[in-house]
């Protein structure tokens, strides 16, 4: 189970390099344009992933969040916004890296933000769906980026496996 969220984690910071790459080639108004997407603009949608990231790693590590709205802006700049996605990419691939089998059966509990209540749950299925919306909403990019650009890099799966094998 390790080496398939540990696939995961590295397929991750893959496609938030491509899609920061693509987001880069825009103007700043580009990126904060309204565009009808669930968090509004490419901007707020970065920051939401990253939101979403931090939440979720704060639980899974037993930390306190002062985050208190899934629509927060972390980063008001681009280029900050960058750095905190870089980092937060290279967390998620150490904090997988350390866990053990028995890790991913075992229950953790947190306590939710829309709606507060604690949970409690194995790590497991929290991960995959830490994963999978880490995923949704670079789909919501993709489609936001093809609007803009005409065009938007694959982050299919299967191109990171591929390009990860060829590098080994």
């Amino acid at each position: 189970m390790k080496d398939h969220y540990s696939m995961f984690a590295a397929y991750n910071r893959w496609a938030n390099e491509i899609l920061y790459d693509a987001s880069s080639k825009l103007t700043d108004q580009q990126r904060r344009e309204e565009r009808g997407a669930f968090f509004g603009s490419i901007h707020a949608t970065l920051n939401h992933i990253l939101v979403g990231d931090t939440i979720w790693m704060n639980r899974f590590r037993s930390l306190a969040t002062e985050i208190q709205s899934l629509d927060a802006i972390l980063q008001e700049e681009f280029n900050a916004l960058l750095e905190a996605r870089q980092q937060m990419d290279g967390e998620i691939i150490d904090y997988v890296s350390g866990l053990n089998d028995e890790d991913f059966t075992a229950n953790f509990t947190y306590r939710t933000i829309v709606n507060p209540a604690n949970i409690t749950q194995p790590l497991s299925p929290a991960l995959a769906h830490f994963f999978n919306h880490q995923t949704h909403h670079r789909g919501q990019l993709h489609c936001l980026l093809t609007q803009i650009a005409g065009d938007a890099p694959s982050l299919d799966l299967l191109y990171y496996l591929r390009e990860r094998d060829a590098n080994e």
